[in-house]
């Protein structure tokens, strides 16, 4: 792997936003720039999940009463959302977990939503049965194909802490869904005789004021399609190794659940651990590295490259290819939290929003 010497900043890492009140997670970029951002409810006082940045501004999008929901299970606001992506034919989907302080799921607060960015109106929501969207489901990430199906397919990871693991699969025309992988062992975090994630310097553990330490249980995380559409890639919060699976074998609900593991290729070790993955049409995949401060990406011909390597990268979590030719990337210190930290909320204000060039010229979507 080629990477930077010591500590010593590599590439160019610009300052898009900071960010005073809650901590960000996901970030998308629309194909005329408009720049999206999430605030799950982990704590902080969050007066709008979803938000819009103009001229320099959070502002509710796409409105501030789709921001107010009535209670974790109303279908018709959002409860508290890990991440929202612009999909190839520039429409914002929003993927809400229904489960502010990772508490138990409610049939109508997990679900998929559409907005329509020429008329910033939500023009589709997706709900999910509760064979699907169990209690335990934490709704994390999810990517597009909208060349696969009627309408296209979703992918999302449930990277449940206290349940099952797996991978979502939607169909968008409809609004059906079910579970793959369910409990698959690679959607799982790795036990600490086999994984030990280090964060500035110190072993990344859950901390509780009292009690003693324990490890991140965090499954499947990050996800990313191929190039060609016919590999999708995810990891698990809590583990350096990466795998793929078949799309074809996803989207097929008719195939048996031992066939879509059949399918499951262990891509090898990342050689750090990753949040947010993510793809580009000439067969890249970018990685987040919460322990070296950095973003990695994988070439097609499976060596890795240090992209952007920068103190200021605390805990990189989510990524946002654009058509600009620019990667996204949010930084929030959540290895910081409180309870991470026997109690103490060690984070420091503000988070960033950052960005690094990828290439010379625009790029295409791949998500």
């Amino acid at each position: 792997m080629n990477g930077p010497v010591g500590d010593e900043p590599m590439g160019e890492l610009e300052l898009v936003h900071t960010f005073t009140g809650p901590m960000p997670t996901g970030v998308s970029v629309s194909h005329r720039g408009r720049i999206f951002v999430n605030f799950p409810k982990w704590g902080d006082e969050v007066p709008a999940t979803v938000v819009e940045l103009r001229d320099g501004r959070e502002v509710p999008y796409p409105d501030q009463a789709w921001n107010d929901p009535s209670g974790d299970d109303d279908a018709g606001a959002f409860v508290s959302v890990q991440s929202i992506v612009v999909d190839p034919a520039d429409r914002l989907w929003v993927l809400d977990t229904g489960s502010p302080m990772f508490q138990p799921t409610k049939p109508g607060g997990p679900k998929l939503v559409r907005i329509d960015l020429d008329t910033d109106t939500v023009a589709q929501v997706i709900t999910f049965p509760t064979d699907v969207a169990l209690p335990t489901t934490y709704l994390n990430d999810v990517r597009f194909d909208l060349r696969r199906g009627e309408s296209g397919v979703a992918y999302i990871t449930d990277s449940a802490d206290s349940g099952p693991n797996g991978i979502i699969v939607v169909d968008l025309a409809s609004g059906a869904s079910w579970r793959r992988l369910h409990d698959h062992p690679s959607t799982k975090a790795e036990p600490l005789t086999s994984f030990r994630p280090v964060v500035e310097g110190r072993p990344f553990l859950e901390r509780p004021a009292d009690g003693p330490p324990k490890p991140v249980s965090m499954g499947s995380d990050g996800i990313a399609i191929s190039a060609d559409g016919t590999r999708l890639y995810y990891c698990p919060l809590a583990s350096r190794r990466l795998h793929s699976v078949s799309t074809e074998a996803l989207a097929d609900p008719g195939v048996t659940q031992e066939a879509v593991a059949a399918t499951v290729v262990d891509e090898g070790d990342r050689g750090t651990a990753s949040d947010g993955l993510e793809s580009d049409d000439a067969g890249r995949l970018y990685l987040t590295s919460y322990e070296h401060n950095a973003v990695l990406r994988r070439l097609p011909d499976g060596e890795y490259e240090t992209l952007v390597h920068d103190p200021r990268l605390l805990w990189p979590d989510t990524m946002s290819v654009a058509t600009d030719g620019y990667l996204y990337v949010t930084a929030n210190q959540l290895h910081r939290q409180p309870q991470y930290q026997r109690g103490k909320d060690l984070r420091r204000k503000p988070y960033a929003l950052f960005r690094t060039r990828i290439d010379a010229g625009p790029v295409l979507l791949r998500r």
